[in-house]
Order: structure tokens, then sequence, then C-alpha cells
């Protein structure tokens, strides 16, 4: 049979079959791949397997298979730095909710995740939530990533989650989509779950207010069907977005707005850091490349090993 995952708890998962009902499943021996993936989760939520009766009586089936992925996004595995974490798989839409407030996002962070974004081939959105407690100059601040993020053609949408009727345009933008949901804890992402499809009830925290951070409250990655059409994967928060398996020579051109301009570098392996000639350092000098994002390339290109034939 064929069945779709719609959470994995590492090592039972729960599928939906082809005639809407589930399964409690687990692999069975050695799995049989179509794609040779080294990670800590042979199956992600969003994955279409094949799988076996188990049990009938308790709904219990092993998985045999995965079928080909169109795409799938990774991060580094938060029990080992060397091996991926597949997030999810066969993915429309990546969507990154953020905060400036309570607790406040770096665009480090963001710029992590849509540069992984690019690399697995899969759209993103940033999401700026609680901008009802946005105050003075932070607003300086949302009209500043508003400007950066848009210049290199990313959508971002302010909200305030706890008001439904401001989601409305989100809610447009995500319809009849398989959209991964991420973010660092206590920005909001259950709370926005919760508005958009209320009868999942995701279980939200408030802040931690001796650390200004947020506490997990989602454990596993899970995917639920919204009322509408489309689908959300809900993930665990994350403290940071590990990045894996990436060269220095290619990071540039996971930022959209530095890849127009790659052909236009005197030199075909250029870093775009202390090469002459540079159309990327160029176009920093007049304002056409964000100067925060570049900032943030040459951060990112620093912490990335550099591998020694």
């Amino acid at each position: 049979m064929l069945g779709l995952v719609f959470k994995s708890t590492g090592s039972w998962y729960s599928v939906q079959d082809e005639l809407g009902g589930f399964w409690d499943a687990r692999i069975k021996g050695k799995l049989k791949t179509d794609e040779d993936i080294s990670s800590t989760n042979p199956v992600a939520v969003g994955d279409t397997v094949v799988f076996e009766m188990e049990d009938e009586k308790v709904r219990t089936a092993l998985i045999s298979g995965i079928k080909d992925r169109h795409n799938y996004m990774v991060r580094v595995s938060p029990h080992n730095k060397n091996q991926k974490h597949i997030i999810a798989a066969n993915i429309d839409l990546a969507l990154l909710v953020t905060s400036i407030a309570d607790p406040r996002t770096s665009t480090g962070f963001i710029d992590r995740f849509l540069l992984t974004a690019e690399a697995y081939h899969i759209p993103a959105i940033i999401v700026v939530n609680k901008t009802d407690l946005i105050k003075n100059k932070q607003y300086d601040i949302l009209e500043t990533w508003k400007e950066i993020y848009g210049r290199a053609g990313y959508e971002v949408f302010p909200v305030t989650g706890t008001k439904k009727e401001s989601l409305a345009a989100l809610e447009a933008r995500i319809g009849n989509k398989t959209t991964l949901f991420s973010g660092h804890s206590g920005v909001g992402k259950s709370t926005i779950i919760n508005q958009i499809a209320p009868g999942i009830s995701q279980k939200t925290k408030v802040v931690s207010g001796w650390s200004g951070k947020g506490q997990h409250t989602t454990t596993f990655a899970e995917m639920f069907r919204l009322p509408g059409g489309g689908k959300i994967i809900d993930t665990p928060g994350v403290k940071e977005f590990g990045l894996i398996d990436f060269e220095r020579e290619e990071l540039s051109q996971y930022f959209p707005e530095m890849k127009e301009m790659l052909k236009q570098c005197k030199f075909n392996n250029c870093l775009h850091v202390n090469e002459p000639g540079c159309a990327v350092k160029q176009a920093v000098i007049d304002k056409k490349i964000s100067e925060d994002r570049y900032v943030s390339y040459v951060s990112i290109l620093e912490s990335i090993e550099k591998k020694w034939a």
C-alpha cells in the first residue's frame, strides 16, 4: 500500500493510507530508498511510503520503501553535527516565523534558513509575528527587513498571530500548498497555526521571562490538513539553523540578489571578499545589494570549514 507520512516520533510514524485511514508504522529492516541520503532519519514527514499491514486490529504497519522525493529540507542533526537531519519532504513552500520583539530573531538565522531553502529548490517566505508588541525604533527594524528581503525577492508578511484578521494575506498565500513552518521557539508559530486551523489546537507557551527565549512546545514534526485545502508541516522550534554540505565556492549562488551578479566578476572562483574586479562588492558599494546581507554572507562563508583535497 501507499501512504503519506504525517508524523514522525523518531522510531514510529503516523501514515495515512489512500482511503484516509491512519496507521502506526515503523521501518521494516533495511529500507529500500531511491535516493542515497545519509541522514539521522531515513523517513520524514511529507514522504510517500510503501507499507504493508502488520496488525489490522491495532492498525500497525511496516514501511518497506520511500517513493522519489521532489525535494526535501535539511539541517544539521541536533545529535550529530556531521550528519543531516531531514526536516520534511515534498514541500511547496518554506515559511519562517520570526519576531522583532519578545524574542528577537537574528538576521543571521533568517539568512541561513533562506539559503538552505534556495539550495534545496524550495520557495521561501518570511512571517514577522507579534507586530502588536513592536515599539518605537523597532518599527525601523521591520521596515529595514521588508526592504532588505523584499529587494532579495522574498515576500515578508507582518502579522499579529493572536488576531485572525491579520492573517488573511498569509492564509491566501499558503492555500492549497504543503507549507513547512519553522522558527525559533517563542516566536508564535503555534499561535499562528491555531488561528489558521483551529482544529489542530497546537500547544502554546509564553516566552520564558528570565531568559527571553521561548520554551519548546513541538517535539516532533507533524503535518496537518488545512480546512480550505493544502497542508502545513509544524516543526520543533530551533535555537540555530546549522548548515551542512555547503561549499564556500557555491554559497553566493544561494543569495538571489548576488546570483545575478556572479557572471560579471573578474574571476570564476570569486568568493567576493578580497578579489579584485568583484561585481558583488561593487553592487554593495552601489547599494544594489544590501550591506547587511553581504555581511551575513561573509559571516556564513567564514563559518564553513574549507575542505582540503
